[in-house]
C-alpha cells in the first residue's frame, strides 16, 4: 500500500466549485495529502450526472451554479466561521470577485485562469477588453490596491501555472549547461536579469497531446481531454502573446495595449484559427495554436528588465498548443460551420487507449539555440499515479495540489501568481505526479526544413522573429 506524504492540515471548510474532469482529479489528490474535517468539504455543481463518486465519501452536493446575483450569499454561507479553502475550478464565475470575498473572510482561495461571469466571452464587444490581458491586469490592480492578507493564488494549473515553474527549472539547467556561475536569484529582479544574461529571446509554452481512443469523433460533437467549455471560449478569444524586445517586425492586425504592465499585445483573430509553427520532443517540428493563456502575459511581465513602456529586456511568450487529433478535428468543424457543437465529450482514462500529453517550456534564442523543459506524462502512467483522471489532467490537478501546499505553508502571502511562488517547493510536491520531467536541446529554428513552394514573408536575419513563427 502506496504511503503519500502529507502536507499539512486544513481547518474549517474545504469548497470546491466545479466538479468537472479536473475536479474529480483534484479531490482525491486532496484526500491523500491533506489532514482535513470530511464533514467540511463542499462541492458546488449545478450539473452532476453521477452522484457515486461524492456519495460514496460523503461529501456535500450544493446543486447550483456560482453567480454574480448570489456568491456572496452562498459562499458567506459555507464559509460562516471564517477560514478554510477555496478551490475554484469552474468556468463562468467571476475568479476576481470569489477571490476578493474569500480574502475578506480569511479563506485561503485557488484557481487555474482569472475567469470572468457568464457572458463575458462572447458578449463583449470590444475585443480588446475580451483579453486575458485585460482580466489579468484587473487582478494585478486588486493585488496594488490590496497588498498582503489571505493568500490567494491566481492562475495555478499547468499552464498557466505549472510552467512558470519549468520556466526557472529551465534557466538555471541552462546556465550550468553553459558554465555560467549563477547561483539561483532571490527576487524578480535577480529572474529577469539572468535569463536576459543568458540570451533567451522568448518562450513557447510547447504542447503536444496525443491521447486518443478507439472510438472516431463524431459529427456535431466537441472532444477534447479537458474542459471542452473552457477550450471553446479560450480558442475565441483574440490571440495574445507577451512581446518581446527584439521583435523587428509588428503583425499588421497586432494592437498595443497604453496601460497596465504592457509586456502583451493582441491579434484581431481568435487564437484557435491562429497557427504558430514550433517543437516537442516526440514530434518534433509541428504546428500549435496561439490559443491565448494568461502565462504568455505573465512570464513576459515577470521577466521584463526596465519600465514597462520602453523596457530595456522582455522575452516574446505564447502558448503554441497542439491539442489531441480530436480537438483538432472539432476545432475545423467549429469554425467551419460557424456553430458551437451541441455535444461535448472529454476523453477520460477509461476510454484512452495510447498517448501522452507532453508539455514544456522552449526557450530559444540563446547560445545553444532552444531547450525545451517539461512533463511526458503518459495515460499509462497516469493510470498508475492516481485515479479520476487522464494525462491532461494530472498535471492540472497535480498543480493545483502544489499551489494548495504553498498557499497553506503561506497564508499571508496575498494575491499571488505561480511566477512569483517558490518554484522549487512546488515543483517538489507536484513531480511525483508528472512522469518524465526532462531538457532536451534542439537545433530546430523556424526557418529550418520549412516546406514551402511559395513566397513566405520572413526574416532570415534572425530565424527567432515573430514573424517567421507565425504561420497564419
Amino acid at each position: 500500500m502506496t504511503t503519500y506524504p502529507n502536507h499539512g492540515r486544513i481547518d474549517g471548510p474545504i469548497v470546491m466549485i466545479g466538479f468537472g474532469s479536473i475536479g474529480r482529479g483534484t479531490l482525491p489528490l486532496i484526500e491523500r495529502h491533506f489532514e482535513y474535517d470530511a464533514k467540511k468539504v463542499v462541492v458546488i455543481e449545478p450539473e452532476l450526472d453521477d452522484h457515486t463518486f461524492l456519495t460514496q465519501r460523503g461529501i456535500h452536493h450544493v446543486e447550483a451554479a456560482v453567480t454574480r446575483e448570489n456568491y456572496r450569499e452562498l459562499l458567506g454561507g459555507l464559509f460562516a466561521e471564517g477560514r478554510g479553502f477555496c478551490v475554484n475550478l469552474s468556468v463562468d464565475t467571476s475568479s476576481l470577485d470569489i477571490m476578493r470575498l474569500c480574502r475578506e473572510m480569511g479563506v485561503l482561495y485557488i484557481d487555474t485562469v482569472v475567469e470572468p461571469w457568464a457572458g463575458f466571452y462572447f458578449e463583449t464587444a470590444d475585443n480588446a477588453a475580451r483579453t486575458n490581458y485585460a482580466l489579468r491586469q484587473a487582478v494585478r490592480d486588486e493585488k496594488a490596491r490590496n497588498p498582503g492578507g489571505t493568500t490567494a493564488v491566481s492562475c495555478c494549473g499547468a499552464n498557466p501555472g505549472m510552467v512558470s515553474w519549468f520556466v526557472k527549472e529551465a534557466l538555471l539547467r541552462l546556465a550550468a549547461d553553459t558554465g555560467r556561475e549563477a547561483a539561483m536569484p532571490q527576487d524578480r529582479a535577480g529572474w529577469a536579469r539572468l535569463m536576459q544574461g543568458l540570451g533567451v529571446k522568448g518562450i513557447h509554452i510547447a504542447e503536444r497531446d496525443t491521447q486518443k481512443s478507439t472510438r472516431p469523433k463524431r459529427i456535431g460533437t466537441f472532444v477534447n481531454t479537458w474542459s471542452v467549455e473552457g477550450f471553446i471560449a479560450e480558442g475565441f478569444q483574440p490571440a495574445e502573446l507577451g512581446w518581446g524586445t527584439h521583435e523587428r517586425w509588428f503583425p499588421e492586425d497586432g494592437h498595443r495595449f497604453d496601460t497596465g504592465c504592457r509586456a502583451a499585445i493582441w491579434i484581431a483573430r481568435p487564437g484557435a484559427i491562429t497557427k504558430v509553427h514550433t517543437w516537442c520532443p516526440t514530434p518534433g517540428p509541428q504546428f500549435g495554436f496561439l490559443v491565448t493563456h494568461n502565462e504568455a502575459i505573465s512570464i513576459a511581465d515577470y521577466y521584463t528588465v526596465g519600465a514597462p513602456e520602453a523596457p530595456e529586456y522582455r522575452p516574446t511568450c505564447h502558448y503554441a498548443y497542439h491539442p489531441c487529433d480530436d480537438a483538432v478535428l472539432s476545432l475545423h468543424e467549429t469554425f467551419g460551420s460557424g456553430r458551437i457543437q451541441e455535444r461535448h465529450h472529454i476523453l477520460d482514462e477509461n476510454e484512452i487507449i495510447e498517448g501522452k500529453d507532453e508539455l514544456g517550456v522552449l526557450l530559444y534564442g540563446h547560445e545553444k539555440n532552444a531547450l525545451w523543459y517539461g512533463s511526458r506524462l503518459s495515460i499509462e502512467e497516469t493510470r498508475d499515479l492516481a485515479p479520476f483522471q487522464n494525462a491532461t489532467g494530472l498535471q492540472v490537478s497535480s498543480a493545483v495540489l502544489a499551489g494548495m501546499v504553498w498557499a497553506l505553508e503561506n497564508p499571508r502571502a496575498g494575491i499571488v501568481e505561480t511566477d512569483e511562488m517558490d518554484h522549487v517547493r512546488c515543483l517538489e510536491v507536484q513531480r511525483p505526479y508528472l512522469g518524465p520531467v526532462e531538457a532536451h536541446y534542439t537545433d530546430w529554428t523556424p526557418l529550418k526544413d520549412r516546406w514551402s513552394k511559395f513566397a513566405e514573408d520572413i526574416d532570415e536575419t534572425d530565424p527567432w522573429q515573430f514573424r517567421n513563427v507565425l504561420a497564419s
